[in-house]
């Protein structure tokens, strides 16, 4: 139950951070970059296109990661598509292209650290990330942006040079604070084994 409440505090994260990016009409990375691009270009529902283009990620984290991880990610995807409906209710207003950017970025990289923390994700880029992170160890603050800066290549159509430029600045803050979570929860997982380990020697110090 604790797990399923941090997974809905990420989401909420999340969609407050794709809410900003949208008024500040800028792209961001993964398929909700993807996504939003998609709904400038088409005026139709962020919440539709993201989960369509999720659907092919489904199949890879069924065959590399498991039921238990992708029916986590499913939810999640789900209910971050439900909740961003509800910006239509949102009064009309705009935010500034930089501060966007950088507010934005920081709240997805706060949420999506939180649901990679709890063994979920929001599909796409978040699934390649964690595979290769769970098995070549690589940064999944790095991979992220390496496949969010093609994504956000992709919109520069969508969005305009200038805000393309706000849209690598977000992803960069992104990728920021997913690589400093990342480390800080692996210092954390490190921390008991290191305790228990000198509890151990101290132990057999006594023993002799």
């Amino acid at each position: 139950m604790k797990k399923i409440l941090f997974i809905l505090v990420g989401i909420l994260l999340v969609s407050v951070g794709v809410t900003i990016l949208k008024f500040s009409e800028i792209a961001t990375g993964g398929t909700a970059g993807l996504a939003l691009s998609l709904s400038y270009l088409t005026q139709t529902p962020f919440s539709l296109f993201f989960f369509l283009v999720n659907i092919p990620f489904y199949i890879f984290s069924v065959l590399r990661m498991g039921w238990k991880f992708t029916l986590s990610t499913i939810f999640a995807v789900s209910t971050l598509s439900i909740v961003t409906t509800f910006d239509q209710f949102l009064p009309s207003f705009s935010v500034p292209i930089w501060l966007g950017a950088i507010v934005g970025g920081a709240i997805i990289g706060v949420g999506l650290s939180i649901l990679f923390a709890n063994g979920s994700s929001l599909g796409g880029a978040n699934i390649l990330a964690l595979f290769l992170h769970k098995r070549y160890q690589f940064n999944p603050g790095k991979t992220t942006f390496l496949f969010d800066f093609i994504v956000v290549l992709t919109s520069l159509y969508a969005v305009g040079f200038v805000r393309g430029l706000a849209s690598v600045l977000s992803i960069a803050v992104t990728s920021m604070v997913i690589s400093y979570f990342k480390n800080r929860i692996a210092e954390k997982q490190e921390q008991p084994a290191k305790n228990e380990k000198y509890k151990v020697g101290s132990d057999v110090a006594v023993s002799q």
